[in-house]
């Protein structure tokens, strides 16, 4: 059980020293949870019939515009990981997910009343595929969950018409298909 403890420690201190704030280090476990159990919140489950077959974590902005004296959501731009801290996809405005892996891609729309709010970050979200394109990690996607996220938030106040903020944000998305 110490030596355990002592890898998880050592893994910890080796990601902060390596990466530091910012950097791309493998996500923890809890940041890797997801999915259909008791912590996610049911207005984003993912329907029944639906498997999740892809786990990925995200870090990345938020990039808000200002419209008629508020900030309005423009686009996400983030890097997806695996659970070793590779990189493999990006996420962009559509909101689209292309795998850098094999170019698959989803784009997704999400579902009305499927938001949990989360304090001091972007809601998470369960969102409906519009399309799919490709034969490899994206293929046939149905439904993307976004879970766990931290910070994303626009500012807070007014703003200058037609300026552009990003803000950081992290979050997990899953990724789920039509269960056989």
């Amino acid at each position: 059980m110490k030596r355990a403890g002592l890898v998880l420690v050592s893994s910890t201190l080796l990601g902060i020293l390596a990466g530091g704030v910012g950097s791309t280090a493998a996500p923890t476990p809890e940041a890797m949870s997801g999915g259909s159990d008791a912590r996610v919140a049911p207005a984003v489950q993912v329907p029944s019939g639906n498997k999740i077959v892809e786990r990925f974590y995200a870090k990345g902005v938020q990039t808000y515009t200002c419209t008629a004296g508020a900030w309005k959501g423009l686009e996400p731009a983030a890097t997806l990981a695996d659970r070793l801290g590779r990189a493999v996809g990006l996420h962009s405005r559509g909101p689209i997910w292309v795998s850098t892996v094999d170019g698959s891609a989803v784009e997704a729309a999400p579902v009305d009343g499927a938001r949990n709010e989360v304090p001091g970050a972007v809601p998470e979200l369960l969102l409906k595929a519009k399309s799919t394109r490709g034969a490899g990690t994206f293929a046939g996607v149905s439904y993307v969950q976004r879970l766990n996220t931290k910070g994303g938030v626009a500012p807070a106040g007014g703003c200058t018409e037609g300026a552009q903020t990003s803000v950081r944000y992290e979050a997990l998305y899953t990724f789920s298909v039509p269960a056989l």
